[in-house]
């Protein structure tokens, strides 16, 4: 009978894996030990955790740095459980918060407020007294109209904003008294969101006690007060819009930024629906260190405008359109879904959209 032949790797295949087999085992059971040691309970001693993958690479056997005895953090000890320890000491004059779970420790900074970098230097060169630099230094100066109003007369010089009070809900013996008394204590207020009958009430009273009065219907703006207009930051903002229906919303934002010292440019009408609208029209405002784009509808402009400059830019979703998501809706959920990078604020707002631009604006010209 003819002899059948087997190859010799057909031999060695079973024995090879058996031999990786064991070996398998081997590491398994060396695992499963290692992992038992690591909850056992010893007083006085601390090792590396055995039942991570970290446990068998190499440790830097450089000193550890000075702690800081009033920030935590976590650390392993032999029963593998986080206990409290310390971190560097940080010298800074700066709020640290340190979140223990995230192993995260932030750093917050504050920037100095110009204005009162302004009032300084006013006392030091003589301009204003003593007792009128710390008034205003205060800032958290507080008075009571009446049981309906506790006003906030310091939020100018501490925010560096001017007092804006918003109209709109408010009864209009109510807003002439909350206004008249901002006018007086600070120099100037701003109503937004204002009727034309409120703005009728407000500047009757603001006239018996002498404070000018200034309405400006397209934005639905109030300003009192006798003083001069502020002056010029050096700041520009620039306030395009989609469409004429837009206009409202953006002389709110056009009126706040210039009140807060900005030069203002803008370009309306110039939506997707008439692309070719927009490329002659931001010729006037590229100079401009911040732009506000107004849009209702689906909210296009914002995204495109974005993709055309090289500064931020600010949407504001209007309430204008109708039907499925109408009234400003699917203009923000388009502008939140941007793939420009933009900020965007509420529908309808304005008042922050120009104050925003403004702070973003003047900061390229303050110290």
């Amino acid at each position: 009978m003819q002899g059948t032949f087997i190859s010799p790797y057909l031999l060695l295949f079973p024995v090879d894996k058996e031999i990786h087999r064991r070996k398998d085992q081997a590491k398994a059971e060396k695992f499963k030990i290692g992992s038992e040691e690591c909850h056992l309970k010893t007083e006085g001693r601390k090792r590396a955790v055995g039942n991570t993958p970290v446990s068998s690479r190499a440790v830097s056997r450089k000193p550890r740095p000075e702690k800081y005895p009033r920030v935590p953090q976590p650390e392993k000890d032999r029963g593998c459980s986080p206990e409290q320890g310390n971190i560097e000491k940080v010298r800074h004059g700066n709020e640290l918060t340190y979140y223990t779970l995230f192993h995260i420790c932030i750093i917050t900074t504050m920037q100095a407020n110009s204005a009162l970098q302004d009032l300084l230097r006013k006392y030091k060169e003589g301009a204003i007294s003593l007792d009128s630099a710390a008034e205003a230094i205060e800032g958290l100066r507080l008075d009571r109209i009446g049981d309906f109003a506790c006003i906030d007369l310091g939020r100018s010089i501490r925010c560096g904003m001017p007092e804006v009070v918003l109209a709109d809900g408010k009864d209009p013996a109510h807003l002439a008294e909350i206004a008249i008394r901002h006018a007086e204590a600070v120099g100037r207020c701003i109503i937004t969101r204002i009727s034309p009958d409120q703005a009728e009430r407000v500047r009757e009273s603001a006239t018996k006690k002498g404070i000018a009065a200034e309405y400006r219907d397209t934005g639905g703006v109030l300003i009192l007060g006798n003083g001069p207009a502020p002056g010029k930051t050096g700041g520009v903002v620039a306030i395009i819009t989609a469409g004429t229906s837009d206009i409202r919303v953006a002389e709110e934002a056009r009126i706040i930024a210039e009140e807060m010292g900005c030069e203002v440019r803008t370009a309306y009408d110039v939506g997707a629906a008439g692309i070719h609208r927009l490329f002659p029209a931001l010729k006037s405002v590229l100079a401009a260190n911040v732009f506000v784009v107004c849009a209702g509808r689906e909210g296009t402009l914002p995204a495109v405008v974005a993709g055309l400059v090289d500064k931020p830019v600010i949407g504001v979703p209007v309430s204008v359109g109708y039907g499925y998501m109408g009234e400003g809706k699917a203009a923000l959920a388009s502008m939140l879904q941007s793939c420009s990078v933009i900020a965007v604020v509420n529908i309808d707002a304005g008042f922050t959209a120009g104050a925003f631009a403004a702070r973003i604006a003047n900061m390229g010209v303050h110290p």
